[in-house]
């Protein structure tokens, strides 16, 4: 980006009576015109140069700009940045090409766009990012940029993905009352078993890997520990890339009862009926499952009665003290739908009456 020497600028600026444009290949004067915040009969100076200059960089469309004055002509030379002529990805055998052009595509990399290499550097990473959350960490990403005539150039991308981590070890460090293979049953990422081949379940994937965690959470949180957390979550890869170790640290807590069941909110039925829906009782122990069962069941209900839209919320208190939980189930039954056209569509002799019958 280049800015107009002072000296070339007289010292009070001077009055654009004329703007020339050089430089443009693909981008039109209008383009142009439409971004540049300075107009015939506006007072140029140093300041205003520098505020435009930044401006038409802003746009993406030219990787270098230069402001000269002739008389009381305003030149901008401009030097276009490259054009996209075609892109094209090779080796990708886990993700579809369409889901990875599309992706990129957000961050500005398909045919058509402007060509920027910072933003290839970007991409790259990107890649190498999505294939690490996919576990194969051996993926090598190559970008090559082909010069063309016209200013333009197309873009290869040659990816070599390797294999997927296998999950050598996960450890839960914190668990007292329950051991590590009770609790790991429940997740869907596997250390290497017979079945794995099949399955695929001791391949790394950090989506599995949060899915993993919510069900933890769920395990503990259904059979009482109202308090249960995850301190941190600790990923590690041997030196060879091939093997995974995972440790979850976690802190049990106490284990709590129900104290007290409330319904509050707008209760366009009788709350007796919503009541004898809710499955937890004072006394039991806390289940985060027993509480979202009682939830469908009441908004099931209420659609019913036409509620279709209900929304059913338990909030619960947890007191440490004595290790009880008050659970109170906002209701909000939203607007009442009616039904205003029953159609039947069907390409079969059978009359709509019929139907209706």
């Amino acid at each position: 980006m280049t800015l107009c020497a002072p000296a070339a600028l007289a010292q009070d600026g001077f009055v654009v009576r004329n703007v020339r444009v050089e430089g443009l290949q693909r981008i039109s004067e209008g383009t142009l015109y439409n971004y540049l915040p300075i107009n015939i009969g506006d007072r140029l100076d140093r300041r205003r140069v520098q505020e435009s200059v930044k401006a038409l960089y802003d746009t993406g469309f030219f990787r270098d700009i230069e402001f000269r004055r002739e008389g009381d002509t305003l030149i901008i030379a401009v030097i276009e940045r490259p054009f996209i002529e075609n892109f094209t990805i090779n080796g990708n055998k886990d993700i579809e090409t369409e889901q990875l052009m599309e992706s990129l595509r957000g961050v500005g990399l398909a045919p058509g766009r402007t060509f920027d290499r910072s933003t290839l550097d970007e991409v790259q990473q990107f890649l190498t990012d999505t294939y690490y959350g996919r576990g194969k960490y051996g993926v090598v990403i190559d970008a090559e940029v082909t010069e063309l005539d016209g200013n333009k150039v197309d873009i290869t991308i040659d990816i070599i993905e390797g294999k997927r981590a296998r999950i050598r070890q996960i450890n839960i460090v914190g668990n007292e009352r329950y051991p590590d293979e009770e609790i790991i049953a429940e997740f869907a990422l596997r250390t290497p078993n017979w079945l794995s081949f099949y399955k695929q379940d001791d391949r790394y994937d950090r989506e599995a890997l949060v899915g993993d965690i919510e069900r933890l959470g769920s395990f503990y949180m259904d059979r009482g520990y109202a308090n249960f957390q995850v301190e941190s979550t600790q990923v590690t890869i041997s030196p060879d890339k091939k093997d995974i170790f995972i440790t979850i640290n976690v802190a049990e807590g106490e284990l709590y009862t129900i104290s007290e069941i409330k319904l509050a909110g707008e209760m366009p039925i009788e709350e007796r009926y919503l009541r004898a829906l809710v499955l937890a009782k004072p006394g039991q122990t806390f289940s985060r499952k027993v509480l979202e069962s009682s939830k469908e069941l009441m908004a099931y209900r209420l659609g019913q009665d036409g509620y279709a839209f209900a929304r059913i919320d338990p909030v619960p208190q947890i007191n440490p003290e004595d290790k009880t939980v008050a659970v109170t189930y906002f209701v909000d039954p939203g607007n009442r739908v009616y039904v205003r056209n029953v159609n039947f569509a069907t390409d079969g002799p059978t009359k709509d009456e019929v139907f209706r019958r």
